[in-house]
């Protein structure tokens, strides 16, 4: 079924995968990508990204790594709005992962086409600030908060338990004005779950498609794949496009990564079967 995503000034076709690519401004990157608020290196990567097909862009500011300390918003807005001013006419939506609405606020007003929050809009003010915007938003799960999330996760279900938490958060969006074509929803693999908790997770992803919503998954270069394969954070590229092709393959609709050339050219092969 053809989905249609508003995402701010674009309207995107979520019938076929889309491939959200990451630009790293920390400088506490768990896969040792933060670009440490390095403007000039943003804009490129960007840039680079989109050449490689990205449909989207996230840029983040502040680690959500498991046990990250939080950083000041301001140093969050020093870091994103140059970039987002350098890009905002490059003619690919523009996505800002951020917890803060007052980060979100100046984003959107610099060009910023979608709110991805790791906190699903929970701060006070968040939903009204994207409510009176046109931006698109992700809402993900997250058992506890960065700082705590992998010190004892646990559930009686996992999937039960990710699919009320989405349902509940994006009944709040509506309520606050926000349409459900400009809504995503994402699981959060890694946020306050264990290793079987996120195989869980993939293995029943399709339980967690609602028709309408696109669902958004992120296990780029995560410990989840290191676990697995035994491998460093930058060399889970070929674990990361396994994981990615299993997600598309039970209804994923976003695929948020790193590596956007070679996740392309899998999903390429994938999309040529499905059409055959």
């Amino acid at each position: 079924m053809t989905q249609n995503f508003h995402c701010g000034r674009f309207v995107l076709n979520a019938g076929r995968p889309l491939i959200m690519g990451i630009v790293n401004l920390s400088d506490d990157s768990f896969s040792g990508d933060g670009l440490q608020g390095n403007t000039d290196a943003a804009i490129a990567q960007g840039l680079r990204l989109i050449e490689e097909g990205a449909h989207i862009l996230d840029f983040g500011a502040e680690s959500s790594r498991p046990g990250a300390a939080p950083v000041p918003a301001q140093q969050e807005i020093d870091r994103l709005l140059p970039v987002l001013e350098a890009l905002r006419d490059c003619g690919t939506p523009l996505s800002i992962d951020t917890v803060k609405p007052e980060v979100m606020r100046l984003a959107l007003a610099a060009g910023a086409d979608m709110i991805n929050d790791i906190n699903a809009l929970r701060a006070p003010g968040a939903l009204e600030t994207v409510a009176a915007s046109k931006a698109g938003i992700c809402v993900m799960h997250m058992q506890g908060d960065p700082g705590t999330m992998q010190d004892d996760p646990h559930y009686s279900d996992v999937v039960v338990e990710v699919a009320e938490f989405l349902g509940e958060r994006v009944a709040a969006a509506e309520a606050a004005g926000i349409t459900l074509n400009r809504i995503a929803v994402d699981p959060g693999f890694g946020f306050g779950k264990t290793l079987e908790h996120n195989i869980e997770l993939l293995r029943r992803l399709d339980e967690l498609v609602v028709p309408g919503l696109p669902l958004l998954v992120g296990m780029s270069r995560k410990s989840m794949l290191g676990l697995l394969t035994g491998r460093a954070a930058p060399d889970r590229i070929f674990a990361g496009i396994a994981a990615h092709v299993l997600a598309v393959e039970r209804g994923a609709r976003i695929v948020r990564v790193h590596d956007v050339a070679a996740t392309r050219d899998a999903l390429a092969v994938l999309q040529a079967v499905e059409d055959y």
